[in-house]
């Protein structure tokens, strides 16, 4: 079966259906004393949402995607020997917010084509607003089921932008640091929300101009980056081309396609590579 065999409208409503029983069970989880692990740093940190999310999607892929592969942020999902499409999801994509009880997360589904590493469906789910993003290539991008699409502004210093901070912040310099001081300077404002997913949500539906963040995984941008560029967005990694690193979420800018080239330009002038 290839990509274009495949009911991509009727994965999209399926995709949504699992974001929101995992959104469910996240919000029986919501604004509770909650239960952290460290990972990779004491910023780095899973919670029982997260691992209580992750165990209902991996059952209903099992249930009714069982020839699909899974790659997940946490304990993992399961391979499927010579699969061809690979369902990438993060369970909580904002786990610092949700464990201290801001309500700026998401569940991050997307349902990607296993050889060339690009998302053919998507959801993104923040269940404390009820706000669902999803698309299908080819078929646009929705919240709550209607259209919508980028900013149309066309000057940088009228554009409001975000980004974020790698867990893995080098001792010296806050990597980024430069890149977020520099496009202070251009534009009219910045955030700082800590879910990349919704973040690229945001420049979909035109709350944002532009987005740019580096050293992630390709479960917290791939069903966001889909969403972007199925509502008219462009997205690319820090030179402006669309590569793996781009979908691996090593290095991601979107923007609302006018103002791209832009803001590629700053991070190109202050060096920032992932």
């Amino acid at each position: 079966m290839t990509s274009h065999e495949l009911d991509l409208p009727s994965l999209r409503l399926l995709t949504e259906r699992f974001a929101r029983i995992a959104g469910a069970v996240v919000l029986s989880h919501y604004e509770r004393p909650h239960t952290e692990t460290e990972k990779s740093s004491i910023r780095d940190v899973v919670t029982e949402g997260d691992q209580a999310s992750e165990e209902i999607l991996l059952s209903e892929f099992r249930k009714h995607t069982p020839n699909f592969g899974v790659q997940s942020e946490e304990k993992g999902g399961f391979d499927v020997e010579g699969g061809r499409y690979v369902w990438v999801i993060d369970p909580i994509d904002g786990t610092t917010n949700f464990s201290n009880n801001l309500p700026y997360f998401s569940i991050s589904i997307a349902l990607a084509d296993a050889a060339t590493n690009r998302p053919l469906v998507g959801a993104v789910y923040n269940p404390v607003y009820n706000e669902m993003f999803s698309a299908a290539l080819g078929h646009g991008a929705t919240m709550n089921g209607r259209p919508i699409q980028v900013s149309s502004a066309r000057s940088l210093d009228r554009a409001v932008l975000a980004s974020g901070f790698s867990y893995n912040r080098d001792t010296h310099e806050i990597r980024n640091m430069k890149q977020w001081t520099a496009m202070l300077a251009e534009c009219r404002d910045l955030r700082r929300f800590g879910s990349a997913a919704l973040d690229l949500c945001s420049v979909a539906c035109g709350r944002l101009e532009g987005y740019w963040e580096g050293s992630m995984n390709a479960w917290d941008v791939m069903a966001g980056l889909l969403v972007v560029t199925e509502a008219g967005g462009t997205v690319t990694d820090y030179v402006g081309a669309v590569s793996d690193a781009l979908y691996n979420g090593v290095e991601v800018v979107a923007s609302n396609g006018p103002l791209h080239d832009n803001i590629v330009a700053v991070l190109v002038r202050t060096g920032a590579r992932a």
